[in-house]
């Protein structure tokens, strides 16, 4: 699939088939997340996949609440793909503090970014989640308490059923200008 094609084709998908997801595609999807840029080529993450059903369903049970639902679909993903923080080289996190980005996230957005049009490529359906119970999931996977969770996204073949929307966006010129705002 072209590059283009598999940025139109990207969405984020809310419900699942119930096919596992093959260690061979997971591992694929690892490996878009090794390639990713990083500034200072510090690869400021750590990659945990999750696809233990008993597990994953746990993981999935942290992303929502009784009060905030929104996420309850994750239970129907078969696997997911958290990404944690992982403290960056000392040249990184000076140029963090100068210029004041935040590298590191910029960074894993880029890797996740790649971990999603992978997944797209390989027939697979994913959603970015930024809203989860941090600390349950940390105890859930054994990360420690000082590392940060990123993102938390599900992963799956998508059902049979999910409709393809045409994908609203900004027009070119409304998001877009040259040499100046």
């Amino acid at each position: 699939m072209a590059l283009m094609e598999l940025i139109r084709e990207r969405r984020s998908i809310r419900a699942y088939s119930n096919q596992k997801v093959e260690r061979e595609k997971l591992e694929a999807l690892a490996e878009a997340v090794r390639l990713a840029p990083s500034a200072s080529n510090s690869q400021p993450w750590h990659l945990v996949l999750v696809d233990d059903p008993v597990l994953k369903d746990k993981v999935a049970r942290a992303t929502f609440s009784k009060v905030i639902n929104f996420n309850r679909f994750a239970l129907g993903a078969p696997a997911f793909a958290v990404l944690v923080v992982e403290e960056p080289p000392l040249l990184t996190k000076a140029g963090s503090i100068l210029k004041r980005r935040d590298f590191p996230l910029i960074d894993i957005g880029i890797a996740a970014a790649q971990l999603c049009l992978r997944a797209t490529e390989l027939g697979l359906g994913t959603c970015m989640l930024g809203w989860f119970d941090e600390r349950r999931i940390q105890r859930l996977l054994g990360i420690p308490r000082r590392k940060r969770l990123a993102l938390v996204v599900t992963i799956g073949y998508p059902a049979n059923d999910t409709p393809i929307r045409e994908k609203n966006r900004k027009t070119l010129d409304s998001m877009r200008t040259y040499n100046g705002y």
